[in-house]
């Protein structure tokens, strides 16, 4: 803990010329003082050198502190520091070049089963109802990006064998497998378009009611209404049903490299950012895990 004669003109640093919230400075004087236990009664924390600043982040470290934790823990080294600095009681900041353990990246945020399966619980005979719920119904079979479904056309499609033929990342081509109520939901999407004007979309699978292929915009909008209007409480958007896919996935079938095929992640460090979850027993890559793929025929 800095000497008691400063305690009052660092805290004046930290709220004037850093700016921090009340909060912050706290949590700041509670980590130096916890830096200095470490250090012990035979250095002072302000005369610390890098090596034994280095030390006390090895020291929480073992302790089992997180990454997010001692990353508070240097933040407020350095900032006592560069206060040292200003002061001009130091010539250096010792802990400037000292660096925290990386933190994980955060899970996405996703939908649980119950969730989806409201959102998607959408009826109405109108084309724009039956088109939307053909389009969040393949994000979440599927698992798609938002420009990959954009850019699907009509011949990407193949419902005999159950897939779709995606263009991802790079103009890499894969091909996805669809569940049964995506396939339903696109049938009945395609009889409507066969009755619209689609001069103007070329092949374009999903298109507006004008004719045009739908925009990302709008297929975000659409989304966000249905969100909306099904009062759910997350806000609805593409990477949401993806992200859900990929994780109700892995929550039935723990097979990350079938969902890094699945998503099309070039690297399997990416597909891993899910794999905090707590795994159920092995099932069967898709039919067996995809809470959509394994109701009864006809349900919808």
């Amino acid at each position: 803990m800095p000497h008691t004669d400063w305690q009052a003109k660092y805290c004046q640093y930290l709220t004037s010329e850093r700016q921090l919230s009340a909060y912050t400075i706290r949590n700041y004087l509670y980590e130096l003082t916890r830096a200095q236990s470490i250090l012990g009664n035979e250095v002072l924390l302000q005369d610390a050198n890098r090596e034994q600043l280095q030390q006390v982040l090895a020291k929480l470290h073992r302790q089992g502190l997180s990454p997010r934790s001692i990353s508070l823990n240097l933040s407020a080294q350095k900032q006592f520091f560069e206060f040292l600095l200003t002061e001009k009681l130091i010539e250096i900041n010792p802990a400037k070049t000292l660096s925290a353990p990386k933190q994980n990246k955060p899970l996405p945020k996703n939908m649980d089963v119950d969730a989806v399966s409201h959102l998607l619980d959408i009826n109405g005979d109108d084309p724009l109802t039956i088109r939307d719920k053909a389009i969040m119904e393949l994000f979440y079979s599927s698992g798609l990006r938002l420009a990959e479904l954009a850019g699907l056309n009509c011949g990407d499609i193949q419902l005999d064998n159950a897939e779709v033929k995606v263009m991802g990342k790079g103009s890499k081509q894969r091909i996805v497998p669809v569940g049964k109520i995506a396939l339903e939901a696109l049938t009945s999407w395609l009889r409507c378009r066969a009755d619209m004007p689609t001069q103007d979309a070329d092949d374009a699978l999903f298109v507006s009611n004008q004719g045009k292929r739908l925009s990302h915009r709008s297929i975000q909008a659409r989304m966000k209404k249905w969100g909306q209007e099904q009062a759910l409480s997350v806000k609805v958007h593409p990477h949401k049903l993806r992200h859900s896919f990929a994780t109700h996935m892995l929550e039935s079938s723990a097979d990350l490299r079938a969902v890094q095929e699945l998503l099309g992640h070039a690297n399997l460090s990416t597909t891993q950012i899910y794999t905090s979850l707590d795994f159920q027993h092995l099932a069967k890559v898709y039919d067996g895990a995809h809470p959509r793929a394994k109701k009864n025929k006809g349900s919808s």
